[in-house]
């Protein structure tokens, strides 16, 4: 049974809060309001997000304002090619004082963890991630431990042409629900960050705005947002799409579908509206498919990025009829 769309006071804290938890993130990462917004929609979605560009450009920065913002547990692990699975997940530890063994967690046993340069550590080691993102659970030992929630990964990453990284594998990249390149700053922006940071870190003086506990509650506001049967089925012509381009030798999975449904009704919500437009949907199409893509020999040739095949998929898509929508 579906529950009723969230109600218009439900909906004013849900804008209220990310509005103050955006306005305290961009006192530190500043002129990247875009960034931010699909930030915190990933967070809303209950989804993972993967921060890819060139090192010194604000990817941890990012990161770490958003935890500041929640008070909640916040884990941080940095990735180096020597890392183990089990330095992520927690390990038993033998107790000779009672003869048994004791479960110490790892990092990834937070609200939110911080994973930095996930691409410098081993495929053997970035799998030990694969069932925390997906199941939100981690099994160590044949035993199963739940994680807390809200639970996001934030993973940064450097470009795979940088030295000493491993290309993410495929599974690894699906799971994260989007990647976003944070891109160097304008001009203004970059001057703005000298004067801010010139004397003092601006991350030291970041206060929380909200809980663990209302972000929880949030999460289920956003749930909740009516999606109207033209949209869901214009998210699945999008995937589909993709699985017919020649210029793929891998599309969008179901998953992917799953995941721009979610981001979009969270992106919605955030604007106000206790429903999702198509216009949502098409905001967030390159940043939750692109990564988890395969372009052809002849697109990598070619010059063509994963990001302009997508963009190319939502120009040729028809946009669902409009039916009109009431709340219900």
């Amino acid at each position: 049974m579906l529950q009723a769309v969230p109600s218009s006071s439900e909906l004013d804290e849900l804008v209220s809060t990310t509005t103050r938890m955006r306005e305290s993130i961009e006192t530190v990462v500043t002129g990247r309001t875009e960034l931010v917004r699909v930030t915190l929609a990933v967070l809303l979605a209950e989804g993972h997000l993967l921060l890819e560009d060139v090192p010194g450009v604000g990817k941890t920065t990012l990161a770490k304002a958003l935890a500041r913002t929640i008070d909640c547990s916040v884990g941080r692990i940095q990735f180096t090619p020597d890392l183990l699975p089990s330095d992520l997940t927690g390990v038993n530890i033998f107790r000779t004082q009672t003869s048994e063994f004791e479960f110490r967690p790892g990092p990834v046993f937070a609200h939110i963890v911080i994973g930095d340069e996930i691409n410098r550590a081993s495929p053997k080691t970035q799998s030990a991630l694969l069932e925390c993102m997906q199941e939100a659970q981690a099994t160590v030992d044949g035993q199963t431990y739940p994680l807390p929630r809200p639970f996001l990964v934030v993973a940064t990453q450097n470009p795979v042409e940088m030295e000493g990284t491993y290309p993410l594998p495929e599974a690894q990249r699906d799971r994260f629900m989007a990647r976003l390149t944070v891109g160097y700053p304008s001009v203004e922006s970059e001057l703005a960050m000298l004067d801010n940071q010139e004397q003092s870190d601006p991350l030291a003086t970041l206060k929380p705005v909200t809980d663990a506990v209302q972000i929880g509650t949030l999460v289920d506001h956003a749930r909740r947002l009516y999606a109207a049967p033209g949209v869901k089925r214009y998210v699945v012509d999008l995937v589909t799409a993709t699985r017919e381009d020649q210029a793929l030798r891998l599309g969008a999975s179901p998953r992917a579908a799953i995941q721009l449904l979610r981001a979009a009704k969270a992106f919605a919500a955030m604007e106000g509206r206790d429903h999702v437009l198509p216009d949502d949907v098409q905001r967030l199409a390159v940043p939750v498919l692109a990564h988890r893509l395969l372009p052809s020999t002849e697109s990598r040739l070619s010059g063509r990025s994963t990001d302009d095949i997508v963009a190319d998929v939502v120009a040729r898509v028809p946009l669902p009829v409009p039916t009109g929508h009431t709340s219900r």
